[in-house]
């Protein structure tokens, strides 16, 4: 059992990127992380880590060590998925990414359903507009939206399409009046979402032609979609949104949509996980739930 315990604790510093980290993921100490691989390491003979002061590397014996780790852990999960199958009560816990407030408004409604179904069932969310590796992450299952990049280590199932709307507030729009077509929205003011150091383009499909790329002059440029959400109602200018965030806005007369005979873009939302031979109950009843309530609440 001490072997077996050297070994979880040398591959979570592998996949976590050093024994801190590794420490957090196992509710171990640090120094309880880094006395297991010192031990392993001196039952091998050789050094699987390069240690400075902040950071742990592998070295050239820890990476093959490490490859042969992982084909040992799969056989194990392997195992544990087939014992799994044939129980009819779902336990244990899974690791899931999402994006911070899709996540919090469309997702989390129903994984709370889902921890009340299912008492055994454990959840450790992680609300992150960074696109994590599953993998070296530990993660079980993401949630992603936009296209998705082509990854043959990687399982995906489409659950749900975002339409996007713009709007604006019964205020702006009486002030500066209401664009009638994608060519005037340059003459008003725009608060835009911007990730990294970038602006995101407005993006309106063309039947038979790449879609249209607009960026409208903006005096406001946020990171978070519910803030603009807000900006937009206090008047600040028009939002290009999701029409899901916006709908109670919408509903109570704070925004109002406009280009509605415009064709509206759809942004794909997708589950993403790692390929396995044998799906874990758990995973299969999280995919299946979600891809059959989701896409309700997106329309």
């Amino acid at each position: 059992m001490e072997r077996l315990g050297g070994i979880s604790a040398f591959v979570e510093a592998a996949e976590a990127g050093g024994f801190s980290a590794a420490a957090e993921r196992l509710n171990l100490s640090r120094s309880a992380v880094g006395k297991a691989i010192a031990k392993l390491e001196q039952r091998l003979g050789v050094r699987l880590f390069h240690r400075t002061t902040r950071t742990q590397s592998l070295t050239a014996e820890g990476q093959l060590f490490y490859e042969s780790c992982l084909r040992a852990l799969s056989e194990i999960r392997t195992g544990e998925a087939l014992l799994e199958s044939g129980k009819q009560e779902i336990r244990g816990r899974l690791r899931i990414s999402m994006p911070v407030v899709f996540g919090r408004q469309c997702i989390m409604p129903l994984l709370s359903d889902l921890l009340e179904q299912h008492p055994q069932l454990e959840l450790d969310v992680n609300f992150s507009d960074r696109r994590v590796d599953l993998v070296e992450d530990g993660f079980d299952l993401a949630i992603r939206t936009g296209p998705l990049p082509d990854d043959p280590g990687l399982m995906t199932r489409k659950i749900a399409d975002q339409k996007m709307t713009v709007c604006a507030s019964p205020a702006y729009l009486g002030k500066h009046g209401t664009p009638g077509s994608i060519d005037d929205l340059i003459g008003h003011q725009a608060i835009l979402y911007r990730r990294s150091s970038d602006a995101l383009s407005w993006s309106f499909p063309i039947r038979g032609m790449a879609p249209r790329q607009v960026t409208p002059p903006a005096r406001l440029k946020l990171d978070d979609l519910t803030s603009i959400a807000d900006a937009a109602a206090n008047g600040f200018g028009l939002a290009w949104l999701p029409c899901w965030l916006v709908r109670e806005h919408v509903a109570s007369g704070r925004l109002v949509r406009i280009l509605t005979d415009v064709p509206a873009l759809a942004f794909g939302a997708h589950l993403v996980w790692p390929r396995t031979q044998y799906m874990p109950p758990k995973l299969r009843l999280m995919i299946d739930t979600l891809a059959e309530r989701l896409a309700p609440m997106m329309a």
